[in-house]
């Protein structure tokens, strides 16, 4: 009786989350309501707080629904969403918009009020740590209101998987399209190299860079950890499944790369550019800060140093992207004040949230697609630029190097940079060839990107996820 009341303080706190885990499990929802003729519906939860940001995450989600609507009639799809300032129907009619997607059945959102925590913001310092404790508290937000038979974590968020799997009692996966922490990091940390995740002050300091080098090794460990409870793994390219298996080392990891909408953006007719007034070099993606836009910005103004009078006239950089929040917003400001102190405001146009015709139109009419992310996971974007016909100019690094700027049939299907110099050289480069060989480049990257079709991610993506659904 003694060691009953001495274990008490522990018993009870127990027992309470033990019918907490019994209640979360067994609550009734109308979504496993028996189907027409008694069939029992299987539902699939998608983790995906930022489903309405318009970025390549979310074309990976909404495609991955299509696909599962298609072949599973019994299936129910929700998605845990932090979009509160949106609804389903403003939702839905942006993927159709920015994507081209349309979803034959109903989506079930799941509002996730607490979205605040997985945002960098309110971690000044150990931010990865402070985001992946807060993407907990999100995930525990999300088991709350409902918990799915298959939960699927489609943005990154992998210390949810655990919460899904052991107290939501769900079978778990995921698609990573970057690791939250990559060996390259530790190696930058290592190396004391300053970069937009390495400040200054703590690369020039050994005592610094040795306290955050101890900080990454274990948040490392931790992430591993948790990632390794998945039950299957996708990842979107050679470089981040080279660094999941080195930190997860979770076996059931395949490569599954993103849907790129290929067949819509290679409907254009290509023919030499000779003919064309202005050569408008474009770029597509988010304005976040590892996108390294200000690269782009002057990169652009060297390579216009070298263009004189009407020639220089003959050129512009479209920066052309999505703006998730007051960040993003505040980071095309500084890219305008950039290219003012450059002096060529004139000559630099930005396009934000554009819809999919209109991303269209920009991408048909320009000549260059520039992509400067250094170790950009996979490059969505840049396959697009490719199918759509344009020279691409990537980042010597990641994914554009590994898996998309690569020769096919014996000929290049684009050039690779890696600093203000080399993307301003291979600029001159570019527009030094004849109209007929950057023909011959555009026609053969065009060629190259059936592998990264839609029709081969939902083949591949229904292969590994059909198992779970039952």
């Amino acid at each position: 009786m003694i060691v009953f009341f001495i274990f008490l303080p522990v018993i009870i706190p127990l027992a309470v989350f033990i019918l907490f885990v019994r209640w979360i499990r067994q609550r009734p929802c109308f979504l496993h309501d028996p189907l027409p003729g008694g069939q029992r519906p299987f539902v699939i939860g998608f983790f995906h707080p930022y489903c309405n940001a318009g970025g390549g995450g979310e074309r990976v989600l909404w495609t991955a629904i299509r696909a599962i609507q298609n072949k599973h009639s019994h299936v129910h799809c929700v998605v845990y969403s932090g979009d509160t300032e949106a609804n389903e129907n403003v939702i839905m009619q942006r993927v159709k918009e920015r994507f081209n997607i349309t979803i034959p059945r109903p989506v079930y959102f799941v509002w996730l009020h607490r979205r605040g925590f997985v945002e960098a913001k309110p971690y000044p310092i150990l931010t990865l740590l402070g985001q992946s404790l807060g993407s907990m508290l999100l995930g525990f937000e999300a088991l709350v209101k409902f918990v799915p038979d298959l939960y699927i974590d489609t943005m990154g968020y992998a210390f949810t998987i655990p919460i899904f799997k052991y107290i939501g009692g769900c079978k778990v996966g995921c698609y990573v399209h970057y690791p939250t922490i990559s060996t390259d990091m530790l190696e930058r940390v290592s190396q004391r190299t300053s970069a937009h995740n390495n400040a200054s002050f703590i690369s020039k300091s050994p005592v610094l860079s040795s306290v955050k080098l101890i900080y990454y090794k274990i948040f490392a460990y931790m992430y591993g950890t948790a990632g390794k409870c998945s039950d299957f793994v996708m990842v979107n390219s050679t470089w981040t499944q080279g660094h999941i298996l080195s930190l997860w080392g979770a076996e059931c990891t395949r490569i599954v790369y993103p849907p790129c909408d290929t067949q819509e953006f290679s409907q254009s007719f290509l023919a030499v550019d000779s003919a064309k007034e202005m050569h408008s070099i474009i770029s597509v993606s988010q304005f976040r800060p590892e996108k390294d836009h200000s690269l782009q910005v002057d990169a652009f103004a060297q390579f216009l140093t070298g263009r004189h009078g009407n020639d220089r006239h003959a050129y512009e950089l479209v920066l052309l992207g999505s703006c998730r929040n007051d960040g993003d917003a505040e980071r095309v400001a500084e890219l305008k004040k950039l290219a003012a102190k450059r002096g060529i405001s004139d000559k630099v146009r930005f396009e934000l949230n554009v819809s999919f015709n209109e991303l269209k139109k920009e991408l048909h009419s320009a000549t260059v697609g520039l992509h400067t992310m250094w170790n950009e996971h996979f490059g969505i974007g840049v396959v697009e630029m490719q199918a759509a016909g344009l020279v691409v100019l990537a980042h010597n690094s990641g994914g554009p190097k590994l898996d998309i700027v690569t020769q096919y049939e014996g000929g290049p299907t684009g050039f690779l940079a890696s600093d203000i110099d080399t993307y301003a050289a291979q600029l001159e480069e570019i527009f030094r060839m004849t109209p007929e060989r950057r023909l011959a480049v555009r026609v053969n990257a065009r060629e190259s990107v059936e592998r990264f079709s839609e029709e081969k991610f939902e083949s591949n993506f229904l292969e590994i996820t059909s198992p779970f659904v039952l």
